[in-house]
Parts: C-alpha cells; structure tokens; sequence
C-alpha cells in the first residue's frame, strides 16, 4: 500500500491545485484509459519528462506509445512550477562536479543543457503553440555582501563549462533588474528565461497526440505486472501491455510500484504566491523592472519573476509537512518575506497560493537511464527544481536510447548516469529534510550577521 511522505491531500490526483497557471490556460481534456491495449512502450507519467519521450518516439522513431497520468495530463510540477527555464537541475557546484565526473563529461552536461534552454522556444515554434516566452536568460541575485563575492566565483565556474555570465554589481543590477533589501549584486546566466508551465505542457501533450500518442489522463497505475517479456500495467479502467516502460513520475514516484526505483527519490515541497497586478508607482517604489527570471543566492532559495500582467510571482521552499494548516502559515510568510524584501509592496497580498513536489536525491543531480537487472524498464527523475529545462531533456535522451536500439544503453552525461543511492531509512525522508532545512537556516541567520 502507498505510504505518502507528506500530507496525503497532496497526492488527491483528482483535484487541480487553484493557481494562476490554471486561471490562465484552457487545458484540454484527455481521455480515462477504459479498455486493455498493447504498444511498444508505456510512459507512467504525463509531465514534461514523459510528454518529450512521447513525442519524440513518435516523431523521430515511429514507435507507438501510450502516457498514463494519475490525474490531468501535467497535474503534477510540469504545471505547479514557476515557468523557469533555468539550470543545472543539481545541488552540486561546477567545481564539485568537475573533481567527481571530470571538466570534459562536466561541460558536456552544461553544453546539453545550454541546448536544452532553448528547447521549449524552439519546439513551441515548431509546433505552433504559445509559451507566453518572457525574459532572456535567467539572473542570480545575491541575498548580501558575502554571497555577492560568491557570484564571481561563480561566474568563473560558468566560464570554465563554456557558458557566459554577465557580473553585476548592487547599482547596476538595481538598473537593469530589481532593488530592495537582498539584493547586493547580480549575475546574469545565458539561455532560457520564462514561460507558462502549463501552456508548455499542453503544447507538448497536443503534439504528441498529433503524432498518435495515446494520451490518458485520471489513469494510475495501480499494479505492475510481467508477462514473459513484455509489462501488463493495470489501472482502474482497463491494462496497457508494451515491451518497454519509461518512469516519469519524478517528484509524486510512489515507493512499491517498482523495486529498483523505491527509497532513491527525496521529494521536497515549493511553495508560490501571485500578487495582485502592480501599479507602474509601486513597481518603480520597489525598483523592479525586469521581466527576465530571478533567484536568490539563499540555500533556501527566493525564485521570483515579473508576469506578463505584472503580477509578482514569488517562490520558496520550506514547508515540510504538507499539511493544510502549514499551507495557510507558509503563505502568511511569504507575504511577509515579499514586504521585507520590498518594503514598498508590504501591503499588496496575494491572490493566490499553491505548492506542489520537486525531486532531490542523494546524488544531488538528476537520473536517466535504464534498470541495470530489467533493461526494457526506463526512468528519467530527480531535477532539483530545474524541471523545465531537464525533464524534457531527458524526456529525449530517452527517446533517442529506445529508437536507437532497444538492447543498447542510454548515452547521457556522467552526471547524469546511473541511479542514485536509496535511502537506508525511507520512512525518514521528511524528517531528514527538515533537519537539513534547520541547518540551512543557522548557517543563513550566521551568515546574515558576519
């Protein structure tokens, strides 16, 4: 039986979370699965990750493919995140990663995720639908005078992987981004920049129908079974058959569906407000003028952009129950925190609040690739927040290994190989995460009055 890490009012796959992306985007309906059908491969999960395998296995390589989504196609991060097309999906510094996988698989991570960045303009162009593309790049906003000195050390890691950065100090950030009481300087990373999640992930789920993926929504897969070569997924209407699965279920991965991907995902909650619509004088009062994704230097990170009607979207982790209760204080907070950070919006409220799973593990970077004992079981997971631009990355490093051959691995940068650890401890997750919050928040509050 399933056993939730949080509250289990946020694993209800059949209620949309009320936000802003959902007040602004008409989704499309896609059907129950109400009968047994057999393909080449099934997909469990109808986010990014699994909508980008979709539809480039039947664009690229022809290969009939189903998509089972517990609730409404994207229900889960794919249309609860913040429309950041930011990267790397991982907690690790450049540096770090260098000394573990070495400067060349290192670089070639960032090159593909460079890439990567510009996918969302680049397949919305292609097929025709609108992302609602805001900005240029994303910033990094240092929180004070010590991270500050961080954001060149960083800049100089960028440069090492081949991506350029553009340093900022405090005045000239006020003048092309934002002011206020946590801003002490600036960097800018190139590519990416913001969109609409769900506006994405509807694209993505129409081109993928076009194509003639079997998309089915409010479908879970409830048991996982083998007959002889080829997997039998059962869920309450009817059974998808295929030689190949793809597990895309990433940050909402249920422990007990399959032994080899249990206990290895951390999931974390992020938690977003919308403001009302600012006036000109209070956008100017703050400053704040720049339309172009930004988060702080914080380990618990502010992540905050401008909005096509000049809302304020503001988003933050820190919630580690999930209950309803610690919804309606985390919110309270984050009004609070906006009004701190820009004092002249201390009063503007919000007019919406939701929050949804992100993926962390003890690799602390993502996951793509293939079961080691079950090579026709596939699984892309684990992006650290950066979603947007890595899951339909691996969505297609995927695609690629299947179409290719179905006996050979899956080629992806050494970051991103092979499973990460399990946790000895699962029951322990959300505990763990708290404590390692707690000690976030000391070395913060130390590190705010050196």
């Amino acid at each position: 039986m399933f056993t939730p890490i949080f509250d289990r009012s946020l694993y209800d796959a059949g209620t949309l979370q009320p936000s802003y992306w959902e007040d602004t985007v008409q989704r499309r309906d896609f059907p129950v699965l109400q009968a047994d059908l057999a393909c080449d491969v099934a997909i469990i999960g109808g986010g990014y990750t699994g909508l980008a395998a979709a539809y480039h296995l039947a664009r690229d390589h022809g290969i009939d493919t189903a998509v089972l989504e517990a609730g409404p196609i994207a229900w889960g991060a794919s249309s609860r995140n913040g429309g950041f097309m930011s990267y790397p999906p991982t907690k690790l510094g450049i540096g770090a990663m260098i000394d573990r996988y070495g400067l060349d698989d290192t670089r070639r991570f960032f090159a593909d995720l460079r890439a990567a960045a510009d996918y969302p303009r680049e397949i919305a162009q292609e097929e025709g639908f609108d992302i609602r593309l805001q900005g240029d790049g994303t910033f990094d906003a240092a929180h004070n005078a010590h991270a500050a000195e961080g954001l060149r050390a960083s800049a100089e890691a960028h440069a090492r992987v081949g991506i350029r950065t553009t340093l900022y100090s405090r005045e000239a950030f006020t003048a092309i981004g934002h002011g206020g009481t946590e801003q002490f300087g600036g960097l800018h990373v190139e590519g990416g920049g913001g969109l609409h999640p769900l506006a994405y992930a509807m694209g993505l789920a129409d081109a993928a129908a076009r194509r003639g993926v079997k998309l089915f929504a409010s479908s879970p897969v409830e048991r996982w079974e083998r007959d002889g070569s080829r997997h039998r997924l059962v869920t309450p209407g009817g059974t998808v058959t295929a030689r190949r699965v793809v597990f895309a279920t990433n940050g909402w991965t249920p422990d007990g569906l399959h032994k080899a991907i249990d206990a290895r995902i951390w999931p974390a909650l992020s938690n977003i407000v919308v403001t009302r619509p600012l006036s000109e004088a209070e956008l100017q009062a703050a400053p704040y003028v720049t339309d172009t994704p930004v988060s702080n230097t914080r380990k618990l990170l502010f992540y905050y952009r401008l909005l096509p009607d000049r809302r304020f979207l503001f988003g933050a982790r820190g919630d580690v129950s999930g209950t309803p209760r610690a919804a309606a204080a985390m919110r309270a907070w984050m009004e609070r925190r906006i009004g701190e950070l820009f004092p002249a919006w201390k009063d503007v409220g919000t007019d919406y609040f939701w929050r949804g799973l992100v993926a962390l593990s003890l690799k602390l970077a993502p996951s793509v690739g293939r079961v080691p004992d079950d090579p026709s079981v596939y699984y892309g997971f684990a992006y650290h927040g950066s979603g947007v631009v890595a899951g339909p990355l691996a969505g297609r490093y995927l695609a690629r290994a299947i179409g290719a051959s179905p006996d050979g691995g899956v080629d992806v940068p050494a970051p991103l190989a092979g499973l990460p650890p399990r946790f000895a401890l699962p029951g322990l997750r959300r505990p763990a995460l708290a404590m390692v919050y707690a000690g976030y928040g000391v070395k913060e509050w130390l590190g705010d009055r050196l």
